[in-house]
């Protein structure tokens, strides 16, 4: 069964799946989805999805539209997720950044492959702005354990409990925050 987030926008409500979202992967530092899961939204094969890609290569020019997995990248991936569905493939997938997605648009035009287009690009949109958002959170609570801290000094000790206990928080969020080894090999421009 699928579920989904329902996202007002407006006039209108933009219904995004979580099987999305969940199969947006963070490779090399970047958001992307592999070939095969956006060939299953698209409903068509991968090699379709692969052969339309290469009769269209000039529009993919460049690692921020596209890039094939390494064999250890692909290897990092399967095991992270610990599934078998993806065992039957021979050869690494290719990523697709956002804007590689969005430029499928413009390679695949069937009905199908425009709404969930459409889907996919919404999915992205939401993940860029809760990113956003939880910045824009954790500005506000150091901000105001800035200022508070210096007006509740002289205060009593449950007061400053609290504020020992938030800032206690926002170091172990911070921590959480850090990548814990990514997928990919470092080049001398992300070292």
């Amino acid at each position: 069964m699928e579920t989904s987030i329902v996202v007002p926008s407006g006039k209108q409500e933009n219904v995004i799946e979580m099987s999305i979202i969940q199969s947006i992967h963070e490779i090399r530092g970047v958001k992307v989805m592999l070939d095969f899961d956006l060939a299953k939204r698209y409903e068509v094969e991968t090699k379709r999805l692969k052969e339309a890609v290469r009769r269209n290569i000039a529009r993919f020019e460049g690692d921020d539209f596209m890039f094939q997995l390494t064999n250890q990248e692909f290897s990092d991936l399967r095991t992270q997720f610990a599934t078998s569905s993806w065992g039957g493939i021979r050869y690494p997938p290719y990523a697709f950044t956002e804007l590689g997605v969005a430029m499928l648009s413009s390679v695949l035009n069937s009905e199908t492959a425009i709404d969930a287009n459409r889907k996919i690009m919404r999915a992205f949109v939401m993940i860029r702005q809760y990113a956003l958002n939880y910045a824009e959170l954790n500005q506000k609570i150091e901000k105001f354990i800035q200022e508070t801290n210096v007006k509740f000094e002289n205060n009593d000790a449950k007061t400053n409990e609290i504020f020992v206990l938030l800032k206690e928080l926002l170091e172990h969020k911070k921590e959480l925050e850090k990548p814990s080894n990514p997928i990919g090999f470092k080049t001398s421009a992300n070292r």
